[in-house]
């Protein structure tokens, strides 16, 4: 099922998600409906307080950016109650985007490697490494789990330059082929 995306604006994008334990209701159902979501909307990752929920949990199909990145071709993941256990290398910029952002790219610096700590849809336990755009797409995920949107990164200018973009999201005068919530208009009713 397609689940709507929660746009700019929203105080759930601002949430620290909490962990969640083994019997979380309906969790295989939750997965599978963020993966529907995130491929109908043609994005590469998806965090659970996109759809609404401040939870730890988001999911990753990085295979769009297999030509680019050849071992990418297969990176689907989960990630339950990940933990960012190291981030380093010298940043590097990448022009990213956000669901709950849409019409907005900007580029974005990033740490080239990770390391996390995190459970799959199995609840097997990982501790892993990852490099390149596997890294960013992970720590772009998991500042969502962490209440945090890539516009944070940008400069105070940069920030300023498209506030009203940003505005407008939150107002939900933008024109997507996805289903969003808009915080402004939550606030009408």
């Amino acid at each position: 099922m397609k689940l709507p995306i929660i746009a700019y604006g929203d105080p759930v994008l601002k949430r620290k998600g909490i962990a969640i334990e083994k019997d979380y209701p309906d969790l295989q159902a939750l997965i599978a409906n963020m993966f529907e979501t995130m491929y109908a909307a043609h994005g590469v990752g998806l965090a659970a307080p996109q759809i609404g929920l401040s939870i730890r949990l988001f999911v990753i199909d990085a295979s769009p950016f297999a030509d680019d990145e050849p071992t990418l071709n297969d990176f689907k993941k989960v990630f339950i109650n990940a933990e960012m256990l190291d981030e380093h290398g010298e940043k590097w910029q990448f022009n990213e985007g956000c669901l709950s952002i849409p019409e907005i790219r900007e580029d974005v610096s990033r740490y080239p490697d990770i390391r996390i700590h995190y459970f799959d849809e199995n609840w097997t336990e990982h501790e892993e490494s990852f490099t390149g755009l596997a890294a960013r797409i992970v720590q772009h995920e998991y500042d969502h789990i962490e209440g945090k949107l890539f516009t944070e990164k940008l400069s105070p200018l940069r920030k300023a330059m498209i506030k009203s973009k940003l505005d407008a999201i939150s107002r939900g005068q933008v024109d997507v082929e996805y289903k969003m919530k808009f915080p402004a208009l939550k606030k009408k009713r």
